[in-house]
């Protein structure tokens, strides 16, 4: 037992202590604020229990972003999903085209986001190239789509979106590339055509690709702050795309608010962590079905 534990320390000890030093720490010391009015400058910092926490369900603000990240998360999880799947469908053949392929949608991957950002507020400012191609082809007067408020969320998920696509194709392509293909010649040999080979056979062998990609796309949506920061700083208008990750920020740095903004970083947290468990549990209660 003893050996066992030393070589634990040996190995694992090192792991756990920057672990426990990265992760775990900050959201203890980050927790003991929340239960606090803590602001630096404003002395002194008393103890209020849960008073941040109930204030919390009762403040708009704080509301208002969780509706949006909520929104902003379906359209994250669910475009980049379907249409990885589908271009990666397409781009499951040999040939150095479709290698070159891969490496193109895989691109905006790799870019920063801020890189992304502004090349996407150039591109769909009022007179970006997006409304002049519309006003080219017709169209008098096309929407403001960073400057509208029935746009601006849907605008701001499409760019996140596309950012995260070239993961998910990549993801779908190491799924496709692990079935056998001899299930599939077996199926065609039993008559299946093309869908129902994909459907028998394709689509229950890359469920882990799938759990794999709603889980990150899931996290990344939810905590996404840097494009909501330089596209549309939470406008246009009042909390329109202001997520909960900018508006822990918010408070935190520009209303000077630690004590509360770490509140909303915990119940965050909380709810980042309860969706991508039960998430991951039934997608892989889902691939044991299949």
């Amino acid at each position: 037992m003893r050996r066992r534990f030393t070589h634990f320390l040996s190995f694992g000890g090192p792991g756990v202590a920057i672990y426990s030093a990265l992760v775990l720490l900050p959201i203890i010391v980050s927790f003991g604020y929340s239960l606090t009015n803590y602001n630096p400058f404003n002395p002194p910092t008393k103890f209020v229990g849960l008073r941040n926490y109930s204030l919390l369900f009762s403040d708009e603000e704080f509301l208002t972003s969780l509706r949006v990240t909520t929104i902003l998360t379906v359209i994250v999880v669910i475009v980049p999903n379907a249409l990885g799947l589908a271009i990666a469908v397409l781009l499951d053949r040999k040939g150095w085209v479709y290698n070159a392929l891969r490496s193109v949608f895989f691109v905006p991957v790799v870019l920063s986001s801020v890189v992304v950002s502004i090349i996407w507020t150039r591109l769909l400012d009022s007179e970006g190239l997006l409304n002049q191609t519309l006003r080219a082809v017709g169209v008098s007067d096309p929407p403001g789509w960073l400057s509208d408020p029935d746009y601006a969320l849907y605008s701001l998920g499409g760019i996140l979106s596309w950012q995260m696509l070239g993961f998910c194709v990549v993801v779908y392509l190491a799924g496709l590339q692990g079935v056998p293909a001899e299930l599939l010649e077996a199926a065609a040999i039993d008559g299946a055509g093309p869908f129902r080979r994909f459907w028998r056979v394709t689509w229950p062998m890359i469920a882990p690709a799938l759990t794999v990609n709603t889980v990150i796309l899931l996290i990344t949506a939810f905590k996404v702050f840097d494009h909501v920061q330089i596209i549309t700083r939470g406008g246009p208008g009042t909390g329109t795309t202001a997520t909960i990750a900018y508006l822990v920020l918010e408070e935190a740095f520009v209303a000077n608010r630690p004590g509360y903004a770490s509140a909303e970083a915990i119940v965050m947290l909380l709810i980042i962590a309860t969706a991508s468990a039960v998430a991951l549990k039934l997608l892989q209660r889902r691939e044991v079905d299949l």
